[in-house]
């Protein structure tokens, strides 16, 4: 896993929330910080990517672990 400044777990939260708390997490971080973000909604898989396509962050890493999907976001 890479290096991350900051670590949002949203286990349990369904879609929109864990792209809402990203994008509130992100908002508060200087640019090149990174977020790493867990979360259970296979929706994410699907809606992180389309996410970060939209506001022009980076994806660095994605991953699943125990039923887990773990995300590093870059903020641009």
């Amino acid at each position: 896993m890479s290096e991350y400044d900051v670590e949002l777990d949203t286990s349990g939260l369904n879609c929109p929330l864990p792209v809402l708390k990203a994008r509130k997490s992100l908002s508060t971080m200087e640019t090149g910080q990174r977020l790493h973000l867990i979360a259970t909604d296979a929706g994410a898989k699907m809606d992180i990517p389309a996410f970060i396509k939209m506001t022009g962050n980076v994806l660095v890493e994605t991953s699943e672990q125990d039923g887990k999907l773990h995300f590093v976001l870059e903020k641009g």
